[in-house]
């Protein structure tokens, strides 16, 4: 078992084994959790809000599509636009 050291700034520096059997690289965020006496680094992935609101709206049926085709999509966009007006 790989062993770490606290340096002066209380950071940490993973070994190579660790890193690569954990997958984690260079810019990755890791979450740090303590249990007792215990702290467990999970790799997390974060991703953009508005990404996040997108996927919201799939999951709760506020989406078009999927089309067959660009002309499918676009009938689609002009006539949900439509219905927008309309209200």
């Amino acid at each position: 078992m790989p062993l770490v050291k606290v340096k002066t700034k209380h950071q940490i520096t993973l070994p190579v084994s660790v890193r690569e059997k954990a997958g984690v690289a260079v810019g990755d965020l890791l979450e740090a959790k303590v249990e007792g006496k215990r702290i467990t680094l999970t790799p997390q992935s974060v991703i953009d809000r508005s990404i996040a609101q997108g996927l919201k709206d799939f999951d709760e049926g506020r989406a078009l599509g999927p089309f067959k085709s660009a002309k499918a999509a676009i009938r689609a966009l002009h006539r949900a636009a439509r219905s927008r007006r309309r209200r």
